[in-house]
């Protein structure tokens, strides 16, 4: 008797609601009061919202498809892929929910999940997506640990506040923002890892007719938060805690705007759930700021690094530590210690040749091209002199349909959080003036969220009869780009040895560069002066004249 009885509760339940309203809905009307009435119908779960007083449906949901998000203690939106009113079949509905009380709030998303996993149909496609399995792609590829750790960091104030006071950072999405106001104006807006929502605060005063701030981390609470404090942009902004690769949106964006950019401008692998974001949420030739990326690379000389790095294993030299000889492990550790990439800002005197890069265009990439970089290097050295390894660094272009404004973290313009990289060689290789470099950088992500690096360098024959002859020196370095070292330092003043020649005096030169990436030419201007990008050596040179002066 008292399982027909359950049955028979399962099949319909009820909640007295404060008011619904359609989300985005050019109606302010709301029903007041209302009814959230779950019922099934040959075995298919289904959620009507009602007016206390009408028997008939305003809006019908589909559990199988509907998600349900908290907005506050007592307002959530339920979102769906399509509703019936009877007369017509709508796709992509929203209502925002009303409770009376925090606790009638807590019962009805119980509710709504116990029927949901009772009733929806495993493997369904969804509205913006194809996502409905318990494990999302995410969880597929990066190990739970690192998730963790991730989500963590991130949904902390203080590492938010460290993001916001780089001016750099901040001060050019704002103005790539602003000064584009034509591409917002009116759009729906899709914030990707909105972290504490700054991005999408900057969307709203552009105009954006809505913005959806997607964040997984804890900080989604702070950021609804921050978006209340501000009701005049709060209003049309709405904060989706949940993973990109999860989440459901109740319309497809206009444009999409994030900041997907790690260390070395691929760390932590959210370019990927920036391009699942482009595939999920975007409509057709829709915009993404930022939208392309390139990582810049040369060969650099630094005897102090060197130096610095080969010290720390020192250590492991001694013959008589309490007794014990550690001499065994010294060349493990010294190997250790030069498979970190070295993160800090460095004098772009140190390059010893023009750089050359590799475009990422986010408009066009595959997810799976994010898995693997394959990346020929081939370089004219400019100066005589020992090359201890590779440096890198990055910038991306906000390609507006008013301005296009690029970020850059290139040494010798303004420091940003993410300074520059270096891979440094545990055997450094000589170069003569004129003397051709070449070799591969080849990154392989990982499931820590990063990708370990193999990076090869070596020098050409050089002199009369060159072209003949083949490598007279190789070096090659393994490195976790998890796992940097921190130094962090300022740009230091660069000592010139007897056998060195000023690197400020290398004059630009003409290396041709074949490449998949160059073929969209339209997104390869450099950047104007005023942008603060010196993409040649010669640019370096010519912006560091002051400073030599100082030295």
């Amino acid at each position: 008797m008292e399982g027909s009885k359950g049955e028979e509760a399962q099949k319909q339940q009820e909640f007295v609601l404060a008011s619904i309203s359609e989300l985005a809905s050019s109606s302010s009307s709301s029903l007041t009061p209302a009814v959230a009435r779950f019922s099934t119908e040959d075995g298919v779960g289904e959620l009507r919202f009602l007016q206390e007083a009408e028997s008939d449906a305003r809006v019908n949901v589909d559990l199988q498809t509907a998600q349900l998000f908290k907005l506050g203690p007592v307002q959530s939106v339920c979102i769906s892929e399509g509703s019936d009113t009877g007369t017509e079949k709508l796709f992509s509905r929203g209502v925002t929910i009303h409770f009376k009380k925090e606790e009638e709030s807590g019962a009805f998303h119980n509710a709504f999940e116990q029927w949901k996993k009772d009733f929806i149909v495993q493997g369904k496609k969804l509205p913006n997506g194809e996502i409905s399995s318990s494990k999302s792609k995410f969880d597929d590829k990066i190990e739970p640990s690192s998730a963790k750790m991730y989500f963590h960091y991130y949904g902390q104030l203080l590492h938010q506040q460290n993001m916001l006071q780089d001016y750099v950072r901040t001060g050019t999405y704002y103005a790539a923002v602003i000064e584009n106001r034509v591409d917002f104006t009116g759009r729906v807006v899709v914030d990707v890892g909105a972290g504490s929502g700054i991005l999408s605060l900057f969307a709203a005063q552009a105009g954006a007719k809505h913005v959806y701030a997607v964040e997984a981390s804890e900080m989604a609470e702070y950021a609804r938060k921050l978006i209340a404090g501000n009701p005049s942009l709060g209003q049309r902004i709405t904060v989706i805690k949940g993973k990109v690769e999860e989440v459901e949106l109740p319309e497809k964006a206009d444009i999409l705007i994030s900041e997907p950019m790690g260390t070395l401008l691929i760390n932590e692998r959210m370019l990927e759930t920036y391009v699942i974001a482009r595939d999920r949420f975007l409509q057709p030739n829709g915009k993404m700021f930022p939208t392309l990326g390139r990582i810049h690379m040369a060969p650099f000389s630094d005897e102090y690094l060197f130096v610095e790095i080969a010290n720390k294993a020192l250590f492991w030299q001694q013959q008589n530590y309490y007794g014990v000889d550690l001499q065994p492990l010294y060349a493990s550790a010294f190997q250790g210690y030069f498979s970190q990439p070295v993160v800090d800002a460095f004098d772009p005197r140190l390059l010893v040749a023009p750089s050359m890069s590799h475009v990422i265009d986010f408009t066009k990439i595959n997810e799976e091209d994010l898995y693997e970089f394959d990346i020929p290097l081939r370089f004219v050295a400019a100066v005589g002199t020992r090359v201890h390894g590779l440096a890198c660094w990055f910038d991306v272009l906000f390609d507006g349909s008013t301005v296009q404004r690029w970020l850059t973290t290139a040494p010798g313009a303004p420091t940003t959080h993410w300074y520059q990289l270096r891979c440094v060689l545990s055997q450094p290789i000589y170069v003569m003036a004129g003397q051709e470099i070449t070799g591969r950088l080849h990154m392989i992500a990982h499931n820590a969220q990063s990708y370990t690096i193999y990076l090869t360098l070596a020098a050409k024959m050089w002199g009369p009869g060159a072209e003949q002859g083949g490598i007279i020196q190789e070096s090659s370095c393994k490195l976790d780009l998890k796992e940097p070292y921190y130094r962090m330092s300022q740009p230091q003043a660069y000592t010139i040895t007897q056998d060195q020649q000023p690197h400020q005096q290398i004059q630009a030169q003409d290396i041709p560069i074949h490449s998949q990436d160059f073929e969209d030419t339209e997104f390869l201007p450099q950047p104007s002066p005023s942008s603060g990008v010196k993409m040649t050596l010669a640019d370096f040179a010519r912006s560091t004249g002051s400073l030599k002066d100082t030295l």
